[in-house]
């Protein structure tokens, strides 16, 4: 699919130097330096919707959310690659001459040419992990598979990253209520609800499970525990998702797809947004996307003149 085509960003203003930076790019074609320019008055066009003026004030966030609205945008892959790049050249040239402290875009990721929407699990996978898992399964400890059981239903039914699942302490869970407190990025604090399976599992684990694998140097207050007695890290849930899953899943595909099965089902996009724990609609507005690519798929799979 081509990219839409846009108006031109007026020129940045003086705080940002572009000028004096394109005057340095001593080595580059005509053209290479037209494309800098463009990137940098567009970026600044954005960043002045924020309140940020001068290149001093943007922080890693602001280039993080940049590239999400690129996507959300429909802009090229390349093109947002080609942006970032700009970005990264821009920034480290004013570290270098010493008009901002630090450079906020050393290591900024963009999105690889041709990569593709995060991955959805099917129905099926989801019966395998979480209802039919592989025969090996029923060969596990009954405290492994309290656990595990526990764990992928908190991934999937809540939306939680993995890295949030296993830093959970006892008080962020109650089951009662069937609600768990998440600190997100940022240590944002949420609250999402629990499912009643969900809460079922979790409730088993913690009366039965988790004793049997606790040991006298367990951290007291760590919900899951590995095989150690050791607080869960996300190598081990990845390797819980290795061993349950018929194919090859990573923990954060379980986030996506309680996201797109949302919204698949008609969640309004800022309840799923508050779910999350993201700060940015735009960053939610990206499983818009991968929900209407799944409706799309359905219709040629299904409909007789498709």
């Amino acid at each position: 699919m081509g990219e839409v085509r846009r108006n031109a960003a007026p020129p940045a203003p003086a705080s940002w130097r572009v000028d004096a930076f394109i005057d340095a790019l001593t080595a580059a074609s005509d053209n290479t330096r037209l494309a800098y320019r463009r990137d940098l008055d567009a970026f600044a066009e954005w960043a002045a919707r924020l309140g940020v003026d001068d290149p001093g004030r943007v922080e890693r966030l602001q280039l993080r959310r940049y590239l999400a609205f690129l996507t959300t945008s429909q802009y090229a892959r390349r093109s947002i690659a080609r942006k970032a790049s700009s970005l990264r050249r821009y920034f480290g040239w004013l570290r270098t001459i010493g008009a901002i402290p630090a450079d906020p875009a050393v290591g900024l990721n963009a999105p690889k040419a041709g990569g593709r929407l995060p991955r959805v699990l099917t129905d099926s996978d989801i019966v395998t992990l979480l209802d039919d898992p592989p025969a090996t399964v029923a060969e596990d400890d009954p405290a492994v598979r309290a656990r595990d059981d526990a764990v992928l239903e908190l991934l999937y039914g809540s939306g939680l990253r993995v890295a949030e699942l296993c830093g959970l302490d006892a008080d962020d869970v109650d089951v009662s209520r069937r609600l768990v407190t998440v600190w997100g990025k940022g240590a944002k604090q949420r609250r999402v609800p629990l499912s009643p399976p969900c809460a079922a599992a979790i409730e088993v684990w913690l009366d039965a499970g988790r004793p049997a694998l606790a040991t006298p140097g367990s951290p007291p207050a760590a919900v899951f525990l590995n095989r150690r007695g050791h607080r869960l890290t996300p190598r081990d849930a990845r390797r819980i998702l290795d061993h349950r899953s018929t194919v090859p899943t990573h923990p954060h595909a379980l986030r996506h797809t309680f996201a797109t099965h949302l919204l698949d089902g008609g969640a309004d996009l800022r309840a799923v947004q508050e779910l999350l724990g993201h700060s940015d609609l735009s960053t939610t507005q990206l499983y818009t996307h991968v929900s209407k690519e799944r409706l799309r798929r359905v219709v040629d799979a299904t409909h007789p003149r498709a």
